[in-house]
């Protein structure tokens, strides 16, 4: 049931995007399109889920025991980074279109802070191991959820007619906005009532 819990946490209560905005640069940068959008939210799931795991481990089972718990960051975003360039090449061997469209934000990955935030959340929540895999996994959904979300909004906006201050980026921070308020609908007390006890 803590799974389930966490789940929907991650997903919908403390969305990485809408409610705590982290990672909002490829949030903004690749969502013009629904395709480029799956495929940067599907890099983000196994980036966040693996990296989470794997810096509990590393805290875990090395800094801690090694009294070497200060080096914290620096040994997350190494962690981050290997597991980035994992993806990108084999993003690169398997669909060489989707890693043109995704283009400078695949790398930026290494230093997207929800990938980072997700790391330190993890042990400063004390979650065990398959907690902090669960965890990171749901926060690589909420991702998807909010890209694919606003990728099918801009679509749409980009075939309407927008005044012209309001184009571009602009339009794309004011949707976030307004989704960031739609998610916040989602809180604490909605847990609570789905799952008593919990």
């Amino acid at each position: 049931m803590i799974y389930i819990g966490i789940f929907i946490t991650f997903v919908f209560i403390n969305n990485f995007i809408l409610t705590q905005f982290l990672g909002i640069c490829p949030f903004i940068g690749v969502s013009k399109n629904v395709e480029s959008a799956v495929g940067m939210g599907f890099a983000v799931i196994f980036v966040m889920s693996i990296a989470t795991l794997a810096t509990w481990a590393i805290y875990h089972w090395l800094l801690v025991p090694l009294d070497l718990t200060f080096l914290r960051t620096i040994s997350f975003i190494l962690v981050i980074a290997s597991l980035v360039q994992l993806v990108e090449m084999v993003i690169q061997k398997v669909s060489p279109a989707l890693y043109k469209a995704l283009g400078i934000y695949l790398p930026l990955i290494t230093t997207n802070c929800a990938v980072m935030g997700m790391a330190v959340i993890a042990v400063q929540n004390k979650y065990n191991a398959a907690e902090s895999f669960i965890a990171g996994f749901s926060a690589g959904v909420g991702f998807l959820l909010a890209i694919v979300l606003m990728s099918t909004i801009r679509e749409k906006l980009d075939a309407s007619w927008i005044p012209k201050p309001f184009r571009g980026v602009s339009i794309a921070f004011i949707t976030g906005g307004l989704m960031a308020m739609a998610f916040m609908a989602f809180d604490k007390s909605l847990l609570n009532n789905l799952f008593p006890g919990l």
